[in-house]
């Protein structure tokens, strides 16, 4: 399998002026990760249980049904969340960027497996270490079940509309969510990188690969998008994008 040239700009060295706070405290993403919620102190709290985590393209952090022992945030590339069923359909579950915060679950056990879909970076902590500094600092918890919220109401608003959007409106929708959290991380467009290969996306939005890649086709038709790389979309008329949901 080839692997997308996916990378984030989203994780950067401190700079050199840093200070004993160290990265954390610099971190591009941290506006968008449950850390934002301490100050500079409990940062340096923080550090002290964090360690970073590299992935190769391909590398698998966790396996569906593994003990769950740490909790990540992502600082650069992306993952995918993937759920094998009792007859083994592969479902893509989601897709983690720069800013999100994965491993966060009641479960003692991982629900999916994680696997990088590009050279990708990980603040990690160990769970228990995170419970604790959770009831240390009762608002990076309120933080965590923010989180944890905003992820549940994402995923039922994306299962409502998946089933009654087309395969085109899927598209469009897919692309536009991707871009706002692109957006979230610095990254503004209108290119939107697109860190998963085709198949990725069909078993996400519950199409066949050549579905995808027609639903493309069709967008770019319409002026809505172009394609200038197999892992590039540039969207040109978001409102347009938008207003397929209600054609």
């Amino acid at each position: 399998m080839s692997w997308p040239p996916f990378d984030s700009p989203c994780l950067a060295p401190p700079p050199d002026d840093a200070g004993p706070l160290g990265p954390c405290l610099h971190c591009q993403v941290r506006h968008l990760a449950v850390c934002s919620a301490l100050s500079p102190e409990e940062i340096q709290a923080l550090e002290t249980a964090a360690s970073v985590q590299a992935l190769e393209p391909g590398a698998v952090l966790a396996r569906q049904g593994e003990t769950r022992r740490h909790v990540y945030t992502v600082t650069r590339g992306a993952l995918r969340l993937v759920r094998v069923s009792a007859d083994g359909r592969r479902q893509v579950a989601g897709f983690a960027l720069p800013g999100d915060f994965v491993g966060l679950s009641g479960a003692p056990t991982h629900q999916h497996d994680i696997e990088a879909l590009a050279v990708t970076e990980l603040c990690r902590f160990g769970a228990d270490a995170m419970q604790r500094l959770g009831t240390r600092y009762p608002h990076l918890q309120a933080k965590l079940l923010e989180r944890a919220c905003v992820e549940l109401d994402t995923a039922r608003e994306q299962m409502m509309s998946l089933a009654r959007m087309t395969p085109i409106e899927r598209m469009g929708d897919f692309l536009l969510r991707l871009a706002a959290r692109q957006a979230r991380a610095g990254n503004p467009g209108p290119a939107v990188a697109l860190p998963m290969p085709r198949a990725d996306i069909a078993d996400h939005l519950g199409l066949t690969v050549e579905t995808v890649s027609r639903s493309l086709t069709a967008l770019r038709t319409r002026g809505l998008i172009a394609l200038p790389g197999t892992y590039v979309v540039e969207i040109l008329d978001p409102a347009g994008l938008k207003a397929l949901e209600a054609a």
